[in-house]
């Protein structure tokens, strides 16, 4: 009878993760082992998290955090507009320029 092999407490990688190959120097596109474990050291962090920290940060630098408008605002968008303006403390403006 075949024995079962011994559980490791390591999960198999799934098949969604991504390779990280570190470069041989850092650019600006890449950094090598060495620099991603001071940042590690740095922060506190693993080595996986500093990974997960930079891409974030590439998120909310790149990607916008809001729907992009359609166009200008429909004359029922601009009454509700003006609906909402409390009376007396200052003027609505159509146009900015």
């Amino acid at each position: 009878m075949a024995s079962k092999p011994k559980a490791t407490g390591r999960k198999r990688s799934s098949s969604n993760g991504i390779l990280l190959r570190y470069r041989d120097k850092d650019t600006a596109y890449g950094v090598t082992r060495r620099t991603a474990t001071r940042i590690a050291g740095a922060l506190g962090l693993s080595e996986t998290q500093v990974v997960h920290v930079a891409l974030a940060n590439l998120a909310r630098q790149t990607l916008p955090r809001y729907e992009l408008d359609e166009g200008p605002l429909t004359g029922a968008q601009m009454d509700a507009i003006d609906r909402l303006q409390p009376p007396g403390r200052g003027k609505v403006v159509k146009k900015l320029f």
